[in-house]
C-alpha cells in the first residue's frame, strides 16, 4: 500500500471515529472540545491551550467553549493567580456524556487488537503525528511520564508528592501523569508526543 492510501486511510477513520452531526446533542467539534477538557491536565485546561490542541483559532475555539460552558458541560474557575485567566473543568454532566462518546467504536476496536500489535501502532501513529505537527508548526502535547520536565523518584516523603513539574514547579498527583499537557517536551529525541487532533 503507498503512503497516500494510509494518510487516506487514516483521515478518513477519523471522519467516521468523529461522528456525523449531532451526537448526544453535540457537535463533532463540541465532542473534541469535551474530549480534550476531560484529558488535559489542571495546566493545559484553558482556551488558549484548547485552541493549540485543535489547531484552531482562539476565537473559533472560544466560540466551542462557550456554547461547552451554556450546556454545562464544562465549569470555568478564575485563576487565583492571574485574575485574567480561567480555567475549565469537565462537569459531572460532561463525565455522564463521555460514556456515549462516539469514539468508543474506535476505543473497542483497537482494544480488539492483540497487545503487541496495539503497542506498536500506538507507536507508529505517535510518530506519524509528531511529523505532521512539526511540519505545521504546531505544537506537541503529551504526558507526565514521556516528558522532559517530569520530576520523581515515585516515592511519597512526609505527604509530599513524589512527582513534579520542573516546568511550573508544582507538585503532580499520580492521577495527573496520564493528562496531556501543553508544557509537554519529548524526553527523548524523536520521541514525538501527541500532535493536534
Amino acid at each position: 500500500m503507498d503512503s497516500r492510501a494510509i494518510a487516506e486511510l487514516i483521515l478518513h477513520l477519523g471522519r467516521i471515529a468523529s461522528g456525523d452531526g449531532l451526537v448526544g446533542g453535540l457537535t463533532p467539534t463540541q465532542w473534541t472540545g469535551l474530549r480534550y477538557f476531560a484529558r488535559a491536565n489542571r495546566f493545559s485546561r484553558t482556551p488558549s491551550a484548547f485552541a493549540a490542541f485543535h489547531g484552531t483559532t482562539r476565537g473559533t475555539a472560544s466560540q466551542i467553549i462557550k456554547g461547552l460552558v451554556a450546556d454545562g458541560y464544562l465549569k470555568q474557575t478564575r485563576s487565583r493567580t492571574d485574575g485574567r485567566s480561567i480555567r475549565l473543568d469537565p462537569t459531572r454532566k460532561a463525565r455522564a456524556l463521555l460514556k456515549d462518546d462516539p469514539l468508543q467504536a474506535l476505543v473497542r476496536a483497537a482494544d480488539a487488537l492483540p497487545p503487541g500489535v496495539r503497542g506498536s501502532f500506538a507507536a507508529i501513529l505517535q510518530r506519524l503525528l509528531g511529523s505532521v505537527a512539526v511540519q505545521a508548526g504546531k505544537p506537541l502535547f503529551g504526558t507526565c511520564e514521556t516528558c522532559a520536565h517530569f520530576e520523581g523518584d515515585d516515592c511519597c516523603q512526609d505527604g509530599v508528592s513524589a512527582y513534579e513539574c520542573g516546568f511550573v514547579n508544582e507538585p503532580l498527583a499520580a492521577g495527573e501523569l496520564d493528562q496531556l499537557c501543553i508544557n509537554f517536551s519529548s524526553a527523548k529525541p524523536g520521541q514525538p508526543g501527541i500532535g493536534t487532533a
